[in-house]
């Protein structure tokens, strides 16, 4: 039976439970990110808003901070123990222009042999293990090193079984990724294109549906990129083109202003409080969608050890 690979070990795919498929609990963005709204390192308000993400119904949370954003394998498992929800961390990296130096300095294949160390020994001198690996592109265009990076994802992939996720920037250049990743022997059904709700293009979210990867639609709430009224109407299509399977739901809330417990809002309790009934409510989704959407499709594309 295959694993999905948590911060605190191994578990079946049938304890996963109800899942966020794209948050934060811990950031620290480099020096160049001048937005300090992005940091996330006060740990007794990051873990008060997991402990109100459990008592809404939460069960597990993919958190996608990477090498490049401050992850802290330390704090994501200290967090899991304190609230007993499951904790996915990633390995790999954000966008080019938060790479370290050695990004350019290493092979593609020493930097894979890192990603496979965090996938199976673990990360940032602890035992918790990665339990997806993560890439990403720019605006419109692939950076040559976000194409190195994405091609080391896939060789670690093929080594681990490790499943990947997606950053793309604005919603865009979702295809080319996946071009990428198919030319080094990935198979699709285990990658996720992340913020594609950014680029609300119904045409462009069937075409990524095709290729047989997860679409992601993690900005719920976030009023600055689109009101939730069109991200209704972008998981009415693909619910009704028969992708209801390959659809994943978040909201990315990794600044302080989305999180109550920072100061913000409207914090993680949104999606189970507001915008599941909201889908429900619109007729836009039924309980078996919500729970494919949910459970299934995160436990699905997880289990892979």
């Amino acid at each position: 039976m295959k694993k999905i690979r948590t911060v605190r070990g191994d578990i079946s795919a049938s304890e996963l439970g109800f899942t966020y498929s794209h948050e934060h609990l811990w950031t620290n963005p480099p020096a160049s990110q001048k937005d300090r709204d992005l940091e996330l390192t006060d740990y007794e308000a990051s873990v008060s808003e997991l402990w109100r993400f459990k008592r809404a119904g939460g069960n597990a949370l993919v958190d996608a901070t990477t090498l490049d954003y401050g992850r802290d394998a330390s704090k994501l498992l200290r967090m899991s123990i304190e609230t007993d929800v499951h904790v996915i961390a990633t390995s790999g990296f954000n966008k080019h222009v938060y790479f370290p130096k050695w990004v350019e300095a290493l092979t593609v294949e020493e930097i894979t042999q890192k990603l496979v160390r965090d996938v199976t020994i673990g990360m940032d001198g602890t035992d918790a293990k990665a339990g997806f690996l993560k890439a990403g592109s720019w605006n419109q265009l692939i950076h040559p090193l976000e194409e190195k990076v994405t091609r080391a994802v896939a060789l670690a992939h093929k080594e681990t079984g490790a499943p990947i996720w997606m950053h793309t920037e604005a919603g865009t250049m979702g295809l080319e990724l996946l071009d990428i990743l198919e030319s080094e022997g990935v198979d699709l059904t285990k990658v996720g294109i992340g913020h594609s709700d950014r680029n609300a293009d119904p045409y462009y979210h069937l075409k990524l549906a095709e290729r047989g990867a997860y679409v992601q639609f993690d900005g719920t709430s976030k009023i600055k990129y689109h009101p939730d009224s069109v991200r209704v109407t972008l998981i009415k299509n693909m619910i009704s083109h028969g992708f209801t399977e390959q659809l994943l739901i978040s909201a990315d809330m990794g600044r302080q202003e989305y999180l109550h417990a920072y100061g913000g809002g409207p914090g993680f309790e949104y999606i189970l409080k507001k915008f599941i009934p909201r889908l429900m409510d619109e007729e836009a989704a039924t309980q078996d969608d919500i729970d494919t959407i949910f459970v299934k499709n995160p436990a699905r594309w997880l289990a892979e050890f």
